[in-house]
C-alpha cells in the first residue's frame, strides 16, 4: 500500500447512495472502461435498480450494509457488496442446514453478513478493488473488515458467494472456510458459427441438439432477440408474465417485481438480451440474459404455453448462438442443471467463502465442507467424462 492507502479508513454504508456512481465505476468489474472486465450484476446501475425497486431492502430481509475502504484523502479505494441477511433466500448457496442446527443448540443464526448479489448466482468480484489500486492489500483489508463488523455486530457469520479466486485468496487468509459448488458453463472455443459448434460435438448429441431445435419451428414458435432500444415496456410486460408464472410455481414467491425491470431497462438496455417466443402473434416464453465484456449470463424464464424443448431452445441454445455470434468467451447458465451438459455446456467449480463465530458451529461447518468438496470434485469428475464433444478433438 502506499502511504495513503496505510492510512485508509472503513466504514458501513447503509445504502448504495453512499456511492456516486462515477466513484463506483473505478472499482473491478464495475464498469465497462477500457480494458475492464465488466460485470452487469456489479455496475451501480443493476445494484441501485435492486435498492430503489424495493427488492433488496431491509423490508425483504436484504437490508444494505455496504463496506467502504476510503484512504487518507477520503478517496475510495474499495468497496464489499454487503447485505444484512434476516433469512437465506435467494442466494443458491444453502446453509438452511447450519442455520436449523444452531437455532436447536440454543443458538441465533440470524441475522448474519451476505456479501454477494442479491438473487444472482453468477461468480464476480466480491471485495471490490479499485482498479488502480493495490488489489491484493485492499481485498485483505476488506475481508477482515468484514469480520470486524460482524463482530460489533454481534451476529453469527459472514458469507461471500459465488467469489473469484483473488477474492478466495484473501478470505481464506483471514479465516474463513471455503465451500464449492458446481455449475455448467458453455466455453466459445473460438467457433466461427453456430454450426461450427455443432460439429464439435459427438455425432449423436449433435443429432438431439438439432433435434430440439427443429422443435420450437414445428410448432410454430418463433424466435426474437431483443437488446437496447428494442426492449420495450409492453415487452417486459410480457416478460414480467412469465417470470410470475413459472417463478410462482418453482419456488414460491419470486424475488424481483415488475419495477425492477422497467429501472434495469432504462439504466442497462444494451446490457440485457431479451430471448422471447412468439406463437400465433403473441409471446408465450421468455429469459433475461445479462452481457459482460466476455460472457452471457443467463438469468431468469418464464412460459405461459409448454412446447417439448422450449426452455432448452430459449435459455440454451439461443444463448449460445448469440455468444458465438458476439465473440463472448463464455455462457454462464445460472445454478444448477446437469442437462444442461447435454448441451454444450461443461461442469465447472463455484466457490464461496464462510466466517463462522462460534467456535462449536464452525468446527461443525469445516467437517461438513471438507466432506461436501470432496463430493463436487468427484462428481464434477464423472460428468466432465460424460461430455458431449467429439473425442477426436
Amino acid at each position: 500500500m502506499n502511504s495513503h492507502e496505510r492510512e485508509a479508513t472503513l466504514r458501513v454504508a447503509t445504502s448504495l447512495d453512499a456511492f456516486t456512481p462515477d466513484e463506483w465505476a473505478l472499482l473491478e468489474g464495475a464498469s465497462k472502461a477500457r480494458g475492464a472486465n465488466y460485470n452487469p450484476f456489479l455496475s451501480h446501475a443493476f445494484l441501485k435498480s435492486l435498492e430503489e425497486s424495493g427488492c433488496a431492502c431491509a423490508a425483504t430481509g436484504w437490508q444494505p450494509q455496504f463496506l467502504r475502504l476510503d484512504d487518507a484523502c477520503g478517496q475510495l479505494l474499495g468497496a464489499a457488496p454487503a447485505y444484512l441477511k434476516s433469512h437465506s433466500q435467494g442466494e443458491y448457496v444453502f446453509d438452511h442446514g447450519w442455520a436449523d442446527a444452531f437455532e436447536r443448540a440454543g443458538g441465533r443464526y440470524y441475522p448474519k453478513l451476505q456479501v454477494s448479489i442479491p438473487f444472482t448466482p453468477a461468480t464476480g468480484p466480491r471485495l471490490l478493488a479499485r482498479r488502480d489500486g493495490d488489489a491484493s492489500s485492499i481485498k485483505h483489508a476488506l475481508a477482515a473488515g468484514l469480520k470486524t463488523l460482524a463482530q460489533r455486530l454481534g451476529i453469527s457469520s459472514v458469507h461471500a458467494t459465488f467469489a473469484e479466486e483473488a477474492d478466495m485468496e484473501a478470505l481464506q487468509a483471514a479465516g474463513y472456510l471455503t465451500r464449492t459448488d458446481q455449475q455448467f458453463h458453455f466455453f466459445n472455443r473460438g467457433y466461427a458459427s453456430y454450426d461450427d459448434f455443432l460439429a464439435s460435438l459427438a455425432s449423436r448429441k449433435r443429432k438431439a441438439v438439432r433435434k430440439e431445435r427443429r422443435a420450437a419451428v414445428e410448432a410454430g414458435i418463433e424466435i426474437d432477440r431483443l437488446t437496447g432500444s428494442d426492449i420495450t415496456e409492453a415487452a417486459w410486460d410480457d416478460f414480467y408474465a412469465f417470470y410470475m408464472d413459472t417463478g410462482s410455481r418453482k419456488w414460491g414467491r419470486p424475488y424481483l417485481n415488475r419495477r425492477f425491470f422497467s429501472l434495469v431497462g432504462e439504466r442497462m438496455a444494451d446490457d440485457i438480451l431479451l430471448v422471447m417466443a412468439r406463437r400465433n402473434g403473441r409471446y408465450i416464453a421468455g429469459a433475461i440474459n445479462f452481457i459482460g465484456s466476455d460472457a452471457l449470463y443467463g438469468r431468469n424464464w418464464g412460459c405461459i404455453e409448454h412446447h417439448p424443448f422450449l426452455h432448452f431452445e430459449v435459455c440454451y441454445h439461443q444463448a449460445i448462438e448469440f455468444a458465438i455470434e458476439r465473440g463472448l468467451a463464455r455462457v454462464e447458465a445460472g445454478a444448477q442443471g446437469e442437462h444442461k451438459l447435454a448441451r454444450g455446456y461443461l461442469p465447472v467449480v463455484t466457490r464461496s467463502a464462510h466466517f463462522i463465530a462460534h467456535p462449536g458451529l464452525r468446527r461443525a461447518v469445516a467437517d461438513y465442507l471438507e466432506n461436501e468438496r470432496q463430493d463436487v470434485e468427484m462428481i464434477g469428475e464423472i460428468l466432465a467424462g460424460h461430455a458431449p464433444f467429439r473425442k477426436d478433438g
